[in-house]
């Protein structure tokens, strides 16, 4: 029983996990934002690739 309360008192001091949540969690974080960003502003993101993609050839052929 003293092992098993010494390993608890252990790990409560060892920040390692909680640096390697941290990291999960702002990971987490960013990944919603960027859907989330993806999913409003899609549209308007792929009408200016097509309009950039129009005007490449209009503007190699000199015109």
């Amino acid at each position: 029983m003293f092992q098993h309360l010494m390993n608890l008192t252990d790990l409560k001091r060892d920040r390692r996990g909680v640096t390697m949540l941290e990291y999960g969690l702002i990971a987490a974080l960013v990944a919603v934002v960027a859907v989330a960003a993806v999913r409003t502003m899609g549209g308007q993101l792929s009408s200016a690739f097509v309009t950039v993609g129009d005007d490449i050839p209009a503007s190699a052929s000199g015109s």
